[in-house]
C-alpha cells in the first residue's frame, strides 16, 4: 500500500453549484471515511430533524481535526482499486491561489462543478480563468444537480455547448462532461439509468483514467549549476560543477548541455564529500561532476541531457504570478527574477488579466497588479534564460520576484513567448529615432582622422587567457595611437563602480557591463573612434547584444584561443601561440582588410 500511485485533484465551483457534496459524495462512495462516520452523521440528521447531505461530512471530519483525523479543510483523500487521491480544497481564495500558484500543491487534473438548474454563473467563469491560470491541463466538468432539471438531455447539451466556447477562449479544452446528481450518487461512482442518453464515463472511472505526472527520476534531467569548485592542492587539477538534481537521472559519459550558453561535454565522473565513488545520480541529490573536456559556465545555468527532451529558452514567456509586495507590481520597472540558481533582471511587459484573489473578480484592463492579486503576464529578462513550461516539469517552471530586496511574488511559466521585438529591440530603435547628431558627418571625420570608426571586441574561451586580451586590447590601443588613429581602450571591468551599478549580483553585474560597454561604443564609433575592449568568455547572446547596441555602425568581434562561442561566428579566430605582439599584428592586418584603416609599416 505504501506505493500506490497518487494523484492531487483540484476541484472548483460555487459553494450553491454542490462542490462539497460532491466531495462528500465521493468520500462515501469509496469508503474512504474514518469507520461509522458516515452513519453517525446520518443519525445527527435525524435527531435533529434535518435532511442528511453528504456535505455535512467536511464539517463533520473538520471537527474532528483536533483529535487526530488525518483529514483537513485543504485536503481530502479517497482511493479507487487503481490509486490514492488528494482533492484540494481550500476554503479561501486567497490561500487557494496562492498555494496553487506558488507551487505549495500540485494538481494533475481539475473538476469544474456547474449547478445544472442555475446553469453557467459568473463564478462558474471566475473558477474557470482560475484553473486555466494554473496551467491544468486534464479538465473535467461535472454538470451537478441534474436531478433539479428531471435529467434533462437538453439541458446537459446547452450547458455544454455553452461552456466549451467559453473555455476555448481561455486556452481551456475540457476531457468531458458528465451530468451528475451528487445527492443522488447519479454517475459518480456508478452509471446511473436516469441518463440513458449519457454514454461516457463516471466521476470515478474519469479520474482513474487522468494520467498521473511521471516521478522526479522519469522526468528528463534538469539540474541547475550552483557553483565551480576548483582544487589546486597536490596537483589536483579537478574543476567540480555543483548543483541539485531537480528531476531525471544521470551516469559518467552522459552528454551534457548547458543552458543558456549552449555548451557541451560529457560527464567524466560522479563526484561527492566522503562517499563512495558511483557512476549514477539521481534526482533530489546534491552532487557534482567533472567533465571530460573544460568548458567555461556560469552559476545559473541550467545542465540537460543532450538526448532528452530540451527546456526552452527565451527571455519572454506568459506566467501566472501572485503578487504580494507592498508597493504594486509596475510595467518597465526592474525587479530581479530567481528561478533555480538563475539570478536575473525582468520586467512587467503586459498584463493579460487579473483576477483580485478576494473578490474573484476578472480585470483585463487593469495598468497594474497590486497586492493579493492573481495575474497573467508576459514578463522579460535581460537575456534568454532556460526553463520548462509548467505543464512539463513544475521544478524548472517556478520562480520567484524580488523587489526591493523582499520576495514579492511568485508564479508559473504557462509557455515561452517569441522575442523577436523585445524591449531591447524597441529600445534602440528609439534611441536611433530621437539620436541628436552634430553639424560633422561620419565622412568628414574620416578624412581628418585618416580611418574609419570600428567597435573591435577581443575575447577568449579560457581562463588562462583572461590577462592576455587585455594586453592585447591595451597594447593595439597604442600601437593605433602611435599611427596617429584615434583609439581608445575601455575594458569591460572598468564599468563595475562607474556606469554600472554595482549592488547587484555577479550575473546582473556582467549584464550591466554589457549593456554599457554596447551603449558606450555606440558613441565612441559615432564619433569616428576606434573602441576597443576586451571581454572575457563573451557567449553568442552577448555578442549578438554588442552588435545590436552598436548599430548603425559596425563591430569587429576577434576570438583569441579557445572560442566561447556556440553558433556565432566571430570575424576571425587567432591562435595563442606566440607573442602579444603577433596577435596585435593579426588585428591590424584584419583592420587593414576591412578597411578601416590604410596600409601601414612595421
Amino acid at each position: 500500500m505504501d506505493n500506490r500511485e497518487q494523484m492531487n485533484i483540484v476541484i472548483v465551483g460555487h459553494v450553491d453549484h454542490g462542490k462539497s457534496t460532491v466531495i462528500g459524495r465521493l468520500l462515501a462512495d469509496t469508503d474512504s471515511l474514518p469507520e461509522g462516520k458516515l452513519e453517525s452523521v446520518k443519525e445527527f440528521c435525524k435527531k435533529n430533524s434535518r435532511p442528511f447531505e453528504y456535505a455535512f461530512l467536511l464539517d463533520a471530519l473538520k471537527d474532528e481535526q483536533s483529535q487526530g483525523i488525518t483529514i483537513d479543510t485543504a485536503r481530502c483523500f479517497f482511493k479507487t482499486s487503481k490509486r490514492d487521491y488528494i482533492i484540494i480544497d481550500a476554503p479561501g481564495h486567497i490561500e487557494f491561489l496562492k498555494n496553487m500558484v506558488t507551487g505549495a500543491s500540485r494538481a494533475e487534473a481539475a473538476l469544474l462543478v456547474i449547478d445544472a438548474k442555475e446553469g453557467i454563473k459568473e463564478n462558474s467563469k471566475r473558477h474557470g480563468h482560475i484553473v486555466s491560470m494554473l496551467g491544468i491541463k486534464q479538465v473535467v466538468v461535472l454538470v451537478n444537480k441534474m436531478d433539479l432539471v428531471n435529467f434533462d438531455k437538453d439541458v446537459f447539451n446547452n450547458i455544454q455547448a455553452e461552456f466549451t466556447e467559453f473555455l476555448s477562449k481561455i486556452n481551456i479544452k475540457p476531457l468531458n462532461f458528465i451530468p451528475i446528481s451528487a445527492f443522488n450518487g447519479d454517475n459518480v461512482a456508478e452509471k446511473s439509468k436516469n441518463t440513458f442518453w449519457y454514454e461516457g464515463p463516471t466521476v470515478l472511472e474519469q479520474l482513474d483514467s487522468f494520467i498521473n505526472k511521471k516521478e522526479n527520476y522519469q522526468l528528463p534531467f534538469r539540474m541547475p549549476v550552483q557553483d565551480i569548485y576548483k582544487f589546486t592542492e597536490g596537483n589536483d587539477d579537478r574543476r567540480i560543477v555543483a548543483g541539485t538534481i531537480l528531476s531525471g537521472t544521470i551516469k559518467t559519459g552522459d552528454e551534457v548541455l548547458f543552458l543558456p550558453s549552449q555548451k557541451r561535454s560529457t560527464i567524466n565522473s560522479i563526484e561527492g564529500f566522503n562517499v563512495e565513488p558511483r557512476d549514477t545520480a539521481f534526482a533530489d541529490e546534491a552532487i557534482g561532476f567533472t567533465l571530460t573536456t573544460q568548458i567555461y559556465i556560469k552559476p545559473g545555468e541550467l545542465m540537460v541531457k543532450v538526448n532528452e527532451n530540451q527546456p526552452v529558452i527565451s527571455s519572454r514567456f506568459r506566467v501566472n504570478i501572485f503578487w504580494v509586495g507592498k508597493a504594486p507590481l509596475v510595467k518597465n520597472k526592474n525587479y530581479k527574477l530567481k528561478i533555480g540558481t538563475m539570478k536575473i533582471g525582468v520586467k512587467l511587459v503586459d498584463i493579460l488579466n487579473i483576477i483580485d484573489a478576494a473578490e474573484l473578480n476578472i480585470d483585463s484592463f487593469k495598468d497594474q497588479v497590486e497586492r493579493h492579486d492573481v495575474a497573467e503576464c508576459i514578463l522579460e529578462t535581460s537575456k534568454p534564460i532556460a526553463f520548462d513550461p509548467i505543464s512539463d516539469i513544475e521544478f524548472t517552471g517556478r520562480f520567484v520576484i524580488v523587489d526591493n530586496y523582499e520576495i514579492s511574488g511568485g508564479g508559473i511559466i504557462l509557455e515561452g513567448v517569441s522575442d523577436s521585438n523585445n524591449t531591447l529591440i524597441e529600445q534602440i530603435k528609439d534611441r536611433e529615432y530621437l539620436w541628436e547628431k552634430g553639424l560633422i558627418t561620419s565622412r568628414d571625420r574620416e578624412e581628418i582622422y585618416g580611418h574609419k570608426s570600428k567597435f573591435v571586441v577581443i575575447t577568449t574561451g579560457s581562463e588562462e587567457n583572461e590577462e592576455i586580451i587585455r594586453d592585447i586590447g591595451k597594447y593595439l590601443e597604442n600601437r593605433l595611437f602611435k599611427m596617429n588613429y584615434k583609439s581608445y581602450y575601455l575594458g569591460v571591468s572598468s564599468l563595475l563602480h562607474g556606469l554600472a551599478s554595482n549592488n547587484v549580483s555577479d550575473f546582473e553585474a556582467r549584464e550591466n557591463q554589457i549593456r554599457q560597454i554596447g551603449e558606450l561604443a555606440r558613441i565612441f564609433t559615432d564619433a569616428g573612434q576606434i573602441f576597443i575592449t576586451s571581454v572575457f568568455n563573451l557567449d553568442d547572446y552577448e555578442a549578438n547584444k554588442l552588435k545590436l547596441l552598436n548599430q548603425p555602425h559596425e563591430i569587429l568581434i576577434v576570438n583569441i584561443g579557445d572560442s566561447p562561442f556556440n553558433s556565432f561566428k566571430p570575424d576571425a579566430n587567432i591562435s595563442i601561440e606566440g607573442a602579444t605582439k603577433k596577435a596585435v599584428d593579426s588585428v591590424c592586418d584584419l583592420l587593414k582588410q576591412k578597411e578601416i584603416i590604410v596600409d601601414y609599416y612595421i
